[in-house]
């Protein structure tokens, strides 16, 4: 149907992708836990977008210029990195005072936690790559040039991934609601979530083809 071979082992297979530890659900994970639930739900947002362009990018082509040249995925790769190290620093030095951590004023809007999100998985070429070849896998060899199966499976993929981010969110926003009116415990907390955005920006700096 529509291209697609075996949905069904797509659909187990992605469901198993998706809940298994990644840089997108430690991004949500510190975000929902440092900043709260709305927080959350604007990366969830921002990551899924993300998603939604590395499948288009996977459709049309595009991420073949990843996977067949070594500068653009280095480019690609490092801008990534910087960005998530940058994350870690602001997040760090924000939550360095303990008077002006918990102030609604100090907290990123949930516009800008979006496009981070966006960024931060945009920015990531393994995505590209899983993308280009994931998606293949579970179309019928006569259909492997139409556009289609591409986005009904990319877009199968991003629903099941929204589901289980916003278990996430929800789980760890409610821990975090626990805690919020100690204001060390949420120093910490920032602490601990700019310190993930830091090793996931070195993880990825040291990632190879």
């Amino acid at each position: 149907m529509l291209g697609i071979d075996n949905f069904g082992a797509f659909l187990l297979a992605g469901i198993l992708l998706n809940i298994t530890p990644g840089a997108d659900t430690m991004y949500i994970l510190a975000r929902s836990i440092s900043q709260g639930k709305k927080a959350g739900i604007s990366s969830v947002l921002g990551i899924s977008t993300g998603i939604i362009f590395h499948t288009l990018a996977a459709t049309f082509g595009l991420s073949l210029i990843i996977a067949r040249s070594a500068l653009a995925f280095s480019i690609v790769k490092y801008a990534g990195a910087v960005y998530l190290v940058y994350l870690g620093v602001r997040t760090l030095t924000k939550g360095a005072d303990l008077h002006t951590a918990t102030l609604p004023g100090n907290a990123p809007s949930g516009h800008k936690i979006f496009w981070s999100g966006v960024l931060t998985n945009v920015l990531n070429p393994k995505v590209a790559l899983f993308f280009l070849a994931f998606l293949p896998q579970f179309i019928d060899k006569a259909h492997i040039q139409s556009p289609i199966p591409y986005l009904v499976l990319g877009l199968c993929f991003v629903i099941t991934s929204v589901l289980w981010f916003l278990v996430i969110v929800w789980c760890a926003a409610a821990m975090s609601a626990q805690l919020k009116y100690n204001v060390r415990v949420k120093q910490w907390l920032n602490r601990i979530s700019g310190s993930v955005f830091i090793l996931l920006g070195v993880k990825l700096a040291l990632t190879r083809k």
